[in-house]
């Protein structure tokens, strides 16, 4: 479509776009089949449908686009539309969850328009094919790095990296579990999406912009593994979670750049890590909407034993559990432990001299080695937690617990069960047989991101490459047993354990940061600013006005309307002085009749009306937004038809 906005629509059907294309397709089909009985007893189940194939296209079009032109106008439709999942409650936390959401989307779209403006500028294309040969001729490397912080700052938006992730946490909880999954499973991929484009494609070889996106990725996973382990809702620890994965296929782009030609180990991590990240959420979000379309309850203490005799649901929750802490046998433990030797390849070739440290020597790429470890025993914990709570041990309420257990054959219909039982299916077929699967995954879309060297057989069950599960297996244990089981929990009045929320309100980030900034600090600055200036200007007419531009007082002026009201009230005026003449002089009365109208006071009055009114509306919003549509349109005509 080469006329559309004057630069057309491009797309691409490599393996990275097909493969997506095929897993946003299999999520879309499950979840509506999930759907079906979750949605049953909800209003407004026709608006869902509606936009959640609206935001199916949209996501298409963003895994399909071949340039970054096509790639914004999509994101930007998938961001709106996907704000209905949202706010498809409308309860008040769900509303203020929205405006959180596409506040941070369309701010993220503006930066990332501005910075594809700057791309154009610098390269005079936008074609992704052409990125990388294009950003080896440009001399505006400054320029460079500022459009692609432009870039990765829309990108990272909607994949929720840090500080852009807060709309995550909170979005998930509020919307439909089925919704959630696509959000946490595949909206944030069409982010990392981005993000590898600027990767692999712009600065492919660049150590600088591999430091900032690994930097980001070390913070984006740690903390989000961080808020999962205090979270005790489901749905907000599911979702903190997703924040934490985003993090760890961040640091795989980041290696990705770090590495340059020896970056094949870092760009299939991180394809892998997507693809399980994508599946593994799809089934702890449909088992989490499974159990709240039950007992419509999601914290920890109310939900705690609803899975208990019932092993299907058993198997299934457990399959995405074990796949996400990265237990060997399971596809997380694959895709993991290709992002960790990427590290440790990254720390040798630093020992080596290889490669020459930039920002990273080789003590700090070992630090972050232990905190990917460390992140990845957090998982762990948090999982554990989930798992323990939900199938292992009983409500302290007994009639509540009763009613779980009276849930055995019923508690999802044929369609859920299948969407369940397949999603898991999976997972599993995945990791039991990562070299028949997994690998020809990677070998069908590692091209995307141009890693073409060669890739030494990878033995994912050697001892050497357990022994880093085994650390996170380890560390995962330990957090479990001496702070969740010993800090997280206590004893109520009865003696019954229940779950405690640690969770410290300092720690959120849009209360405590964002919202007083953008609501209150920015707008009492620049009040304050337009005030100054306002007096400024002011005490400067003034001063002009009494020295050197003297006010001469005007004899002729007007103490009301103008000279055309004047002029033609006057003539009106004349012309019934007359009238009033001739109606005498046929009159058997001597008097002169009196005019009972003055049509210049009254065509002043009528001026001085409608004079207020004009200031009044050229003031409003109303008319200011009304000439935005207006030229919007007209600029929208001129792009499309002229």
């Amino acid at each position: 479509m080469g006329s559309f906005c004057g630069f057309g629509l491009t797309f691409s059907f490599d393996g990275f776009r097909i493969l997506y294309v095929g897993i946003a397709t299999f999520m879309w089909v499950m979840m509506l089949l999930f759907s079906r009985e979750y949605m049953g007893h909800e209003e407004n189940k026709a608006r869902y449908y509606v936009f959640t194939l609206m935001t199916y296209v949209a996501t298409l079009g963003v895994f399909l686009s071949a340039d970054l032109f096509t790639t914004f106008l999509f994101f930007e439709v998938m961001s709106f539309t996907s704000y209905v999942w949202v706010a498809q409650e409308e309860t008040g936390e769900a509303l203020r969850a929205a405006g959180t959401y596409l506040a941070i989307a369309v701010l993220g779209g503006l930066v990332m328009l501005m910075g594809i403006f700057l791309l154009y500028h610098c390269l005079g294309t936008l074609r992704i094919e052409e990125l990388r040969e294009a950003v080896a001729s440009c001399r505006e490397r400054t320029l460079m790095y500022v459009a692609g912080g432009c870039l990765a700052f829309g990108f990272g938006a909607k994949a929720g990296a840090f500080p852009l992730h807060i709309w995550l946490p909170k979005a998930h909880p509020v919307a439909p579990a089925p919704a959630s999954a696509l959000l946490s499973g595949i909206l944030t991929k069409a982010g990392v999406y981005g993000i590898l484009i600027t990767c692999s494609q712009m600065f492919w070889d660049d150590a600088l912009w591999g430091a900032s996106i690994l930097l980001i990725g070390v913070i984006t996973m740690f903390w989000g593994a961080f808020l999962a382990l205090f979270s005790i809702n489901i749905k907000r620890t599911l979702a903190c979670s997703s924040l934490s994965q985003i993090g760890f296929i961040l640091v795989g782009a980041g290696m990705i750049c770090l590495l340059g030609e020896e970056s094949a180990l870092a760009a299939r991590g991180a394809l892998l890590h997507m693809v399980n990240h994508s599946l593994i959420k799809l089934v702890l979000f449909m088992a989490a909407g499974a159990v709240y379309m039950n007992i419509h309850r999601l914290t920890m203490n109310e939900v705690r034993g609803f899975g208990r005799n019932k092993p299907l649901f058993h198997i299934i929750f457990l399959s995405g559990a074990l796949s996400i802490a990265g237990v060997p046998l399971f596809g997380g433990y694959v895709s993991k432990t290709l992002l960790h030797e990427s590290i440790v390849k990254y720390s040798h070739l630093l020992s080596e001299g290889a490669v020459e440290a930039v920002i990273f020597s080789p003590e700090i790429i070992t630090a972050i080695e232990w905190i990917f470890l460390i992140s990845g025993g957090l998982t762990v914990a948090y999982m554990t937690k989930l798992y323990i709570c939900i199938f292992i041990e009983k409500n302290t309420d007994a009639s509540l617990q009763a009613r779980y257990d009276g849930l055995k054959a019923s508690y999802m219909k044929p369609t859920s069960t299948v969407a369940l039982s397949l999603s898991a299916l999976a997972i599993l077929v995945l990791g039991v047989v990562p070299s028949a699967t997994m690998d020809r995954i990677a070998d069908y879309g590692q091209g995307f991101m141009e890693a073409f060297s060669e890739v030494e057989s990878v033995s994912y069950f050697s001892i050497g490459n357990l022994k880093g599960a085994l650390i996170s297996l380890s560390i995962g244990t330990i957090i479990y047993l001496v702070i969740v089981r010993k800090w997280m929990m206590k004893a109520d009045q009865n003696g019954h354990v229940e779950y405690v929320d640690r969770y410290d309100a300092r720690y959120d980030l849009e209360d405590r940061i964002y919202r007083p900034i953008l609501l209150t600090i920015l707008p009492f600055l620049g009040g304050l600013i337009a005030r100054i200036g306002d007096c400024l200007v002011d005490k400067l007419v003034v001063f002009l006005r009494k020295t050197v531009y003297r006010d001469s007082p005007i004899p002729s002026e007007l103490t009301q309307g103008t000279y055309f009201t004047h002029l033609v009230g006057s003539f009106l005026d004349m012309l019934s002085y007359e009238k009033a003449k001739i109606i005498a002089a046929f009159s058997d009365s001597e008097e002169m009749p009196i005019r009972g109208t003055h049509y210049e006071d009254r065509f002043a009055a009528s001026y001085e009306l409608a004079d207020e009114f004009r200031a009044m509306l050229v003031r409003s919003m109303s008319f200011g937004l009304m000439l935005f549509c207006i030229g919007f349109i007209i600029t929208m005509f001129y792009l499309l038809y002229i």
